[in-house]
């Protein structure tokens, strides 16, 4: 089957909607105290059972008091009846006086404004006050950031900081989350050393294994990292077997056509392979499919285009089977600050940095697109999509993928 002109290529549309299909995300639901909650999926929409404020308080330091009270006055003068901290429980309001009062202190039954303490003036026990107010300025309503009863969090959304915030807001010490996932990660390739080891004629330092980790990782996945695998069929289908007994797969390199890749035969042994090779540039040699049930996916072997292709494809899939509600990343058009002249027969993800240009923000492009040039990953801050038969001309609007958002 051919694809945008040309043939044997998926285009990534297809390739993600293929894979998205078939995901079957987990249902194992584990409680978790809030403290270790970061990044964990919630299971079930997150109720409050209080108000919050519970009662309504002050916004400001200052003198809360009833205006009707103050109106009776001559002067503009109260006496102060009581103080008030944050945390103390008011006695309610005398008739007539007004109370020193300070930021998140409840307010007394029978005050109805506060007035911040800069346009007061306090002497013996008595305080004079503005002679016009706005009734309940400076008062936080209780429930006027949550009420009883509302949902706080909902089923299917990722905890990040904030939110472990606002369920610590409501009381919420422990949560009902999906099982994090369990991701085996592997690396093919004799060519392959760890850093650290005497570099060695032929061979290449393996950054794909941080790299990936360091993506799993951010999305607070488990990983069993089973490191390099022998390029031999009898270790690929070994190494296979024992990853198969996580919850999915992710191998770098080795679904290429050369005589020394052997991943895609022992995948079509061990299970099915459901796609290998892609209409994107960086990330053509891709895979996708089964390991005795379990999902596998397959990334190439250069640098970045393991970056890409986990980005695009890898980890919309995981955070679906996480149980994730909404993975749609957001993009952005932005004025190009180049010019891409050749039209590429695939759709590229150009390695690309927004920054302010002469007070407009614009994006520009790494000048060596190489997917083996991982440098240009660090060099930016996100990824222009150039669609496949277009060129791009300087000042034309781009669409952007910023790295803030695919990294989370």
């Amino acid at each position: 089957m051919s694809y945008c002109g040309h043939p044997g290529l998926m285009p990534i549309e297809q390739a993600l909607n293929a894979i998205l299909t078939e995901v079957q995300p987990v249902t194992k639901i584990i409680e978790v105290a809030l403290i270790h909650c970061l990044g964990k999926v919630v299971a079930q929409d997150i109720v409050s059972f209080v108000d919050v404020p519970p009662a309504d308080n002050s916004a400001m330091d200052g003198y809360c008091l009833a205006i009707a009270d103050l109106e009776k006055t001559v002067d503009g003068v109260l006496p102060v009846s009581q103080r008030i901290p944050a945390g103390a429980v008011p006695e309610p309001l005398t008739s007539g006086t007004a109370a020193r009062i300070f930021t998140g202190a409840e307010i007394p039954e029978g005050a109805d404004v506060v007035v911040m303490q800069e346009n007061c003036s306090e002497h013996d026990g008595k305080v004079l006050l503005p002679p016009v107010l706005a009734l309940r300025d400076n008062i936080r309503d209780q429930g006027q950031d949550i009420l009883k009863g509302s949902v706080v969090v909902s089923k299917g959304q990722r905890l990040r900081p904030q939110e472990l915030g606002l369920l610590a807001s409501v009381g919420v010490g422990s949560v009902p989350v999906y099982k994090p996932l369990k991701v085996a990660l592997l690396s093919t390739g004799d060519e392959l050393i760890e850093p650290g080891e005497p570099a060695r004629p032929s061979t290449i330092f393996n950054s794909n294994r941080y790299t990936l980790r360091g993506l799993l990782q951010a999305l607070h996945f488990e990983i069993v990292d089973l490191g390099v695998v022998a390029d031999t069929f009898e270790a690929t289908e070994k190494a296979l077997i024992k990853a198969s007994n996580a919850d999915c797969i992710i191998s770098s390199g080795g679904v290429s056509v050369g005589e020394e890749d052997h991943v895609k035969v022992a995948i079509e042994k061990l299970g099915r392979l459901n796609l290998w090779k892609l209409a994107i540039k960086p990330g053509k040699p891709f895979a996708f499919g089964d390991v005795k049930g379990t999902p596998f996916l397959a990334l190439p072997g250069n640098p970045v285009a393991a970056f890409a292709t986990f980005l695009l494809l890898c980890r919309p899939y995981l955070l679906t089977k996480q149980g994730v509600g909404n993975i749609t990343t957001p993009t952005f058009t932005l004025p190009a600050n180049f010019s891409r002249k050749k039209a590429g027969m695939r759709q590229e993800y150009l390695r690309a940095n927004a920054e302010v240009v002469d007070g407009k923000m614009m994006v520009n492009t790494y000048p060596n697109q190489s997917s083996g040039v991982l440098s240009s990953t660090c060099w930016g801050n996100g990824l222009v999509v150039a669609p496949i038969g277009q060129t791009i001309e300087h000042g034309q609007e781009v669409i952007f993928m910023s790295y803030s958002d695919l990294l989370y």
